[in-house]
């Protein structure tokens, strides 16, 4: 399982973007499935724009099981903050806070963003270790 980050949905599914082709190669070539939270989602539906070709793309993507959806629970919610609190000097928001969660929760260390430098400093917390991000 891959989790995917804001930066790759919205270049997916807007030509204009300067990163679209390289997210679309990109995604051809990952077999594993790709997860991301409803923040991402939310965040790429607002860059994308309501109405758009690229959001009514990312609305059929996330429809048709292209990526699926992680939840928080009440758990969750108290260790994004927590999160946010503790990167505020890059700043983290709630979407990547969201990302570090779900990777603790699901078990997994690979991501899809575009946001390399704030992914090579995020830590997935495992009992005692904190691990790095591995950007696929």
């Amino acid at each position: 399982m891959i989790l995917a980050d804001t930066g790759p949905l919205v270049a997916l599914f807007d030509p204009a973007d300067r990163d679209h082709a390289r997210c679309v190669n990109r995604l051809r070539e990952i077999a594993e499935p790709l997860v991301t939270t409803i923040p991402v989602l939310t965040e790429a539906f607002h860059l994308l724009r309501p109405g758009s070709r690229g959001g009514a793309g990312l609305m059929r993507f996330a429809g048709e099981g292209g990526v699926g959806l992680w939840h928080f629970d009440d758990a969750s919610h108290p260790r994004a903050f927590e999160l946010m609190r503790r990167y505020n000097n890059l700043p983290m928001d709630l979407a990547d806070a969201s990302l570090v969660v779900a990777a603790e929760m699901l078990g997994t260390r690979r991501i899809l963003t575009l946001d390399r430098k704030e992914f090579h400093t995020y830590r997935i917390r495992r009992g005692h270790r904190n691990l790095a991000f591995e950007i696929v």
